[in-house]
C-alpha cells in the first residue's frame, strides 16, 4: 500500500463508492421488488378466495336453471296428461 500512489488511491476510493451506491441501488431495487411480489401474492390469494365464491354461486345458480327447468317441463307435461 506504501507503494500506491495518491492517484491510484483516490481512484481506488471513487471506485469502491461507486460499488457502494451500485449495491445500495441493487439491494433498494430487491426491496421493492420483494414488496410488489408480497402485493402480488395477497392479489392472488384475495382472487382465489373469490373464485371459490363465485363458483359456489354459479353452482346455486346451475341449480336454479335446472329446477326452473325441470318445473316447466313438469307443468307441459300436466298440461298434455290432463287435456
Amino acid at each position: 500500500m506504501s507503494d500506491m500512489s495518491f492517484k491510484q488511491a483516490k481512484e481506488l476510493v471513487e471506485k469502491l463508492e461507486l460499488t457502494e451506491l451500485t449495491l445500495k441501488k441493487s439491494t433498494d431495487d430487491i426491496d421493492k421488488s420483494s414488496k410488489k411480489f408480497n402485493e402480488a401474492l395477497k392479489m392472488q390469494e384475495h382472487l382465489l378466495k373469490l373464485m371459490q365464491v363465485k363458483d359456489k354461486k354459479l353452482d346455486i345458480l346451475k341449480l336454479l336453471v335446472v329446477l326452473n327447468i325441470g318445473f316447466i317441463g313438469g307443468l307441459v307435461v300436466g298440461v298434455f296428461l290432463f287435456k
